[in-house]
């Protein structure tokens, strides 16, 4: 890496990360490369003093990225019944342009965490109910597993070794929004079963390999993870609440969140601990 951020100075940070990628080789189980993953790895070992890398490229405004808000994704009139009303649930993978924009604005506008870039494989959702016109009742983001959590990783019972080769196969839902108008008793635990059954094959599709294991984090001050429980999801403990870039310990335990797993083949553990 360092001879590579040495002799291709003229190259992009993205660019020099593609580089890496095709000599190391890292590459996900569909020949694509990790290309993101490897510029966020570049970008922290210049951050502790490793390797220099070109200055970023000036191609427009620094900072957060700013969301245009529309009238998509404006408040509607309240729903309400329950889930048993809401038959042919539809969760459609967001592919177009026009899905991805009101899935970024809805995500920004109404969900408590906002619309952050995801990094590494995701996949994201709009779910639409056909007796309802199709109109968008919830977002969801799967995305790459937390590298390591205690709780988690005691549960599996796997080892470093282990962990390293096999955390691919563990999918994050990292956001689940019912959009705030759309009160339905039991809707999200089963928007939540059905994400079961189809994120693993579509995972399959894009990526070239099947998810064992579904985790999320359930911040434990403002949710209590019942749509989780309802799905049959299993609590397995609490995260320490210092967050990936904590190395100081200085949030002091308040970013706590339950940990809930969802396994997805009867033997789940015994596979993760293939060496």
């Amino acid at each position: 890496m360092r001879e590579i951020a040495r002799d291709h100075a003229g190259l992009a940070i993205t660019e020099m990360a593609r580089t890496v990628c095709e000599l190391l080789p890292w590459k996900r189980a569909n020949g694509r490369l990790k290309d993101q993953e490897c510029r966020q790895l570049l970008e922290h070992l210049r951050d502790e003093g490793w390797l220099r890398l070109p200055a970023v490229r000036n191609s427009g405004p620094r900072g957060p990225r700013q969301i245009q808000l529309s009238e998509a994704s404006a408040p509607q009139a309240r729903v309400e019944g329950s889930a048993g009303e809401f038959e042919r649930l539809e969760l459609q993978l967001v592919e177009s342009r026009e899905q991805s924009q009101l899935w970024t604005e809805l995500i920004e506008r109404h969900h408590y965490l906002r619309y952050r870039v995801p990094v590494g494989a995701n996949l994201r959702y709009l779910v639409r109910c056909e007796a309802r016109g199709g109109s968008v009742l919830a977002c969801l983001l799967w995305s790459s597993p937390a590298w390591k959590m205690a709780a988690r990783d005691e549960w599996i019972g796997w080892n470093t070794e282990q962990r390293m080769r096999n955390l691919q196969l563990i999918v994050n839902n990292s956001r689940f929004l019912v959009v705030p108008w759309v009160h339905v008793k039991g809707l999200a635990s089963k928007i939540l079963a059905q994400s079961a059954c189809q994120v693993p094959i579509d995972w399959q599709r894009h990526y070239g390999y099947r998810p064992l294991l579904l985790e999320t984090l359930v911040e434990a001050q403002r949710f209590r993870g019942t749509c989780y429980r309802a799905a049959n999801w299993i609590h397995v403990g609490q995260t320490c609440g210092r967050g990936r870039t904590d190395r100081e310990h200085k949030t002091d335990g308040q970013g706590v969140k339950d940990i809930y797993l969802y396994p997805l083949t009867r033997n789940t553990r015994q596979r993760l601990c293939v060496s």
